[in-house]
């Protein structure tokens, strides 16, 4: 076969350089990159993008640029962790600084930080010189000993990460008491439901979940079909399913709201007033609902959104259900990441305390 070839075509077509990405390209790179982070981190990653931007400007008097050297981190992280040392416990951030950056609504108080919050903003900037093909200061080999110090001097001091306090079933009973029969009171009860039940949802989960994407079953009951999640951003886990059903309790649920707020589309949970039904609500709506009808039932802890899915893995390690089947519901990637999410209560509460003792 003989391939003919225009010669004007030859010289309107420039090949690009294969390892070299064109602006429009690099552009359409960082749109597949945002679509597939949720909403909650990409805000987070802005939160921690203008903390260094501000942090920079007042500690050198510039704007900031990247690649950032290493030195800047260390500095970074010595401003921001308490020390001992002979004097006392110190840390190297100036104090107008410090309040500069409290005043400008980029710290939310004065002081130093909990570990977990440093270990975030550097790991935020570790990603974005990851995505934008630079020298990652966060590999330099000071930098890397410096977190880990912190890291050591953050457990001896018995610094632990923060836990919204689990919703079992326990407490969440407590919280369904708290809902009336009125629309918002239906509303609450299907929305706890729903978001235990179907694997412990996030709150951003809850906030995004349409009425597309539930499918009533013969049998009774609803299957939920989850098609975006932080734990789904990578596409579905193997051997698991987007697929959540909806069964009992919740189902009666979730139904009762269906039909007394005549929803036949859109958005599944949505701002009440009396008896007006509103636009769906938000994540941050979500959590609120959560902390509101924990107060009611006189529930003492710190709850939030993550609170069902904390309540959802430890529940379920306390019937018993075998850790695959817990792992499908809520779609984590691995053992570690789900075991996090346990809460065994009291010390005295623990199963495996138990184990001398007779059936």
């Amino acid at each position: 076969m003989k391939i003919i070839t225009s010669p004007t075509v030859d010289r309107l077509l420039t090949l690009p350089d294969p390892a070299k990405l064109s602006e429009e390209a690099a552009a359409a790179a960082d749109q597949i990159l945002a679509a597939a982070r949720s909403a909650n981190t990409m805000r987070s990653y802005r939160t921690a993008l203008r903390y260094w931007a501000g942090w920079y400007q007042g500690r050198y008097g510039q704007p900031l640029r990247l690649p950032l050297p290493a030195a800047t981190v260390v500095q970074f992280i010595v401003d921001h962790r308490e020390r001992d040392t002979p004097e006392g416990v110190r840390w190297e951030l100036p104090a107008a600084l410090d309040q500069a950056l409290v005043a400008a609504r980029l710290k939310s108080r004065p002081g130093p930080w909990r570990l977990a919050t440093l270990t975030h903003r550097v790991s935020v900037l570790s990603k974005v010189h990851q995505l934008q093909h630079l020298a990652n200061p966060i590999d330099n080999v000071e930098v890397r000993q410096l977190l880990a110090s912190a890291r050591r001097t953050a457990h001896r001091r018995g610094e632990r990460p923060h836990k919204k306090a689990a919703i079992t079933r326990v407490e969440l009973h407590a919280l369904l008491a708290t809902c009336g029969p009125d629309l918002a009171g239906l509303r609450d009860r299907a929305l706890l439901c729903f978001g235990f039940a179907s694997g412990g949802r996030r709150r951003s989960e809850v906030a995004a979940a349409t009425l597309a994407h539930l499918r009533a079953l013969p049998e009774g009951g609803f299957v939920y079909h989850l098609d975006q999640g932080k734990t789904l951003q990578d596409g579905p886990r193997t051997g698991g399913s987007p697929d959540k059903p909806l069964l009992g309790v919740a189902a009666t649920a979730l139904q009762a709201w269906l039909d007394a707020a005549k929803l036949t589309e859109g958005a599944l949970f949505r701002r009440v007033w009396g008896s007006r039904v509103g636009p769906a609500l938000s994540d941050r709506a979500i959590a609120l609902i959560i902390r509101r009808r924990a107060t009611l039932a006189g529930l003492e802890g710190d709850f939030g959104g993550h609170s069902l899915r904390s309540g959802f893995i430890t529940e379920g390690a306390r019937q018993g259900v075998a850790l695959p089947a817990l792992m499908a519901m809520t779609d984590h990637r691995s053992v570690a990441s789900v075991i996090g999410y346990y809460q065994h209560g009291r010390v005295a509460d623990n199963p495996a305390a138990q184990l001398l003792e007779e059936p």
